[in-house]
């Protein structure tokens, strides 16, 4: 890390994830002093696997997280369509196809691992745990903050990465509706050595009428990461993505299936649930001397799993653009809308929901949806922005 001008204007992060660690990291590291404010009392990253599609490894490689990312994530090899009855729709490959194609690799790696690695760049004394932010205001001079227990402290910008329950998205947009998408997930680990009929070398999605299993190969290979995808269940306006799931719910889902999945469901445990949703896209992230990043900016749909990516790709930028004043917030924010907004709205209708067992080009489709996103370089789109200025 540079050293820091004791001068250089404090930017208050709020939230302590993904996008939040990654936004960190690297302000800090364009000399600007940074305070993290997360309101669990320890650092850590809940959820289970995660997609990193080309857009998001190249950013990551340049931080100098290949070598870790390459030990702790698995590289597909390809992705695998089934019916419930086990037979090969197609197969896609991926690996060193993908990584000549898109410039760098697909990875499915564990959210505690990359979350771990982005921590491990940014010193500890930056970052407050158990501060739960319940409020904030911006004025000439800077940003006021409240916490549940009373502290209050202030800066001279404020970065909400506060997830998609936002409290500084609340005072961006106001009361919002949530958008339902109808379908819920259902998501866990399993031992690889559980599955033995399945290589941990590769993507599967097994497809049916109504729902639909996701496996990808995670920790090196030595677990498989699922989700299944089922229509939504519970009251119509929940919208937990942190709920625990039904062992039986589950079972019952892929009663008859191919015996790889009733393997994998058998060895499940119990699962967590997710009610998938997001909002409508923000004609504006902020204000004065805030604005958002990440899934408080852009909540979206899993389906082009995106959401790790995107935050990455705003923590970019905002390095890039923040100099101290609001003025650069809103440069920041002009720079990513259109861009976020595309996808996040891609994402509803997209992924394995255009994969239908009478339909097995719907996986063509999906890569064509996505190939922009992949090939999206945001450093190379900064440079190419300030060309144009």
């Amino acid at each position: 890390m540079p050293d820091h001008n004791p001068s250089a204007p404090r930017v208050a992060v709020v939230g302590a994830g993904i996008g939040g660690l990654a936004a960190a990291g690297a302000l800090l590291r364009a000399g600007l002093r940074v305070d993290v404010y997360e309101r669990e009392p320890r650092l850590r990253e809940a959820g289970v696997g995660m997609h990193l599609a080309p857009n998001a490894t190249r950013i990551l490689f340049r931080l100098g997280l290949e070598e870790a990312l390459r030990t702790a994530a698995v590289r597909p090899e390809a992705l695998e369509v089934r019916t419930q009855d086990g037979r090969v729709l197609t197969r896609r490959p991926m690996g060193d196809t993908w990584e000549k194609e898109y410039g760098a690799p697909h990875l499915t790696v564990l959210r505690g691992d990359l979350h771990t690695l982005l921590a491990d760049r940014v010193p500890a004394a930056a970052v407050r745990l158990g501060a739960h932010l319940v409020s904030c205001d911006t004025g000439d001079d800077g940003v006021r903050l409240r916490f549940a227990d009373g502290h209050e402290t202030s800066a001279d910008l404020l970065v909400g990465a506060d997830g998609a329950h936002s409290t500084v998205r609340r005072t961006v947009a106001g009361a919002e509706d949530v958008v339902l998408s109808g379908a819920s997930a259902l998501r866990g680990l399993v031992p690889a050595a559980r599955v033995p009929g399945l290589a941990p070398d590769t993507m599967y999605m097994w497809v049916g009428r109504v729902v639909r299993l996701l496996v990808v190969p995670v920790d090196a290979g030595r677990q498989f990461s699922y989700v299944a995808l089922l229509p939504a269940a519970g009251t119509p306006d929940e919208e937990s993505w942190t709920g625990q799931g039904d062992p039986a719910e589950l079972a019952a889902a892929f009663d008859g299936w191919h015996e790889d999945v009733t393997a994998l469901v058998a060895a499940s445990g119990t699962p967590g649930r997710w009610t998938l949703h997001d909002r409508e896209p923000l004609s504006r992230w902020g204000h004065g001397r805030l604005t958002l990043l990440g899934d408080a900016a852009h909540p979206m749909l899993p389906h082009h799993g995106q959401g790790a990516g995107q935050a990455l790709e705003d923590a970019a930028a905002l390095a890039h653009f923040l100099d101290g004043t609001p003025e650069s917030l809103r440069r920041y924010e002009e720079f990513r809308r259109q861009h976020t907004t595309r996808v996040q709205l891609g994402a509803r209708g997209g992924g394995s929901q255009k994969v239908r067992p009478g339909a097995p080009d719907g996986l063509r489709q999906v890569v064509e949806d996505t190939s922009w996103i992949h090939h999206y370089d945001v450093e190379a789109a900064l440079v190419e922005s300030a060309a144009d200025a």
